[in-house]
């Protein structure tokens, strides 16, 4: 672990004061360290990314770790993430104990968990791929929307509801948790599909192989009109659907790669995150 890269939230550490202090530590032990370069957008600018990363350390909460999962996936470099948000279920380090954390990466004290990703796409167009979750929801009004799901080619059921969540084990503490959807343990290879908001009393999440291939198809309103419904990403920006358009969903040959560094199960984790909450 000689050449590190770090990606940080500029919101999170607006006078770039933790940066420094982890900076300077790490060069004064030897290491090389690279700042990210970030667009107007916020997205990581692919060609200034060194090429020869042995880690990324990623300061910030959940949602700056799961879109630096998503934009090094291609690149299978292993995160190691710094807790600067408020649970960070993702976080492996709280920031005040990064000195503790660089003293067990630096002696080999670590191993590397990979997360499955999925990957969606609409009507056969471009593909985009998540580590936490596949969202398909109502757009615009506040009002249920038709839509039905098919796994494997074969009809699953017709929902009426705000929309459907198709989340990653990662992804089953975010907002696969605030539906009422399973906690599901980070490295199982499966999939989970939590409805929103269903309009009924006997729909509950569905827990599907993560060979399986799920189609969400939209579907007429309740007047027998164009519907729509809007697609996101990891939260990202949503991609407009219509009556007739399908979303295929399935496991990424992607993965992300976590360093853990702590010795405490995945259980006991949530009950530190969780307790209070």
């Amino acid at each position: 672990m000689e050449n590190l890269y770090i990606i940080i939230n500029e919101t999170k550490d607006k006078d770039y004061e933790t940066t420094r202090e982890i900076c300077e530590y790490l060069e004064h032990l030897g290491k090389n360290v690279t700042l990210a370069h970030m667009d107007s957008t916020g997205y990581l600018v692919k060609e200034k990314i060194p090429s020869n990363i042995d880690c990324a350390l990623v300061l910030g909460g959940d949602g700056t770790i799961i879109r630096a999962s998503r934009e090094l996936a291609e690149l299978e470099v292993p995160i190691l993430g710094f807790n600067l948000g408020t649970l960070g279920y993702l976080a492996e380090v709280e920031i005040c104990d990064f000195k503790k954390a660089f003293r067990r990466l630096f002696s080999g004290r670590y191993t590397i968990e990979q997360r499955m990703m999925l990957q969606g796409s609409i009507n056969e167009d471009k593909e985009n791929t998540a580590i936490n979750d596949i969202v398909v929801a109502r757009e615009g009004g506040l009002r249920t929307v038709n839509f039905n799901v098919y796994v494997n080619k074969v009809l699953l059921n017709n929902y009426t509801a705000d929309g459907m969540i198709v989340s990653t084990p990662t992804g089953s503490t975010g907002y696969n948790l605030s539906a009422g959807g399973p906690i599901v343990e980070p490295t199982a290879n499966i999939v989970v599909m939590t409805p929103i908001c269903s309009h009924a009393l006997n729909t509950r999440s569905i827990v599907l192989s993560s060979d399986d291939v799920i189609e969400v198809e939209v579907g007429e309103n309740r007047y027998g009109n164009n519907e729509r419904m809007a697609a996101t990403f990891d939260g990202s920006e949503p991609v407009i659907m219509k009556t007739g358009d399908r979303l295929v969903i399935k496991k990424s040959k992607k993965v992300t790669k976590f360093v853990k560094i702590r010795s405490e199960s995945f259980l006991k984790t949530m009950q530190t995150k969780m307790k209070g909450n």
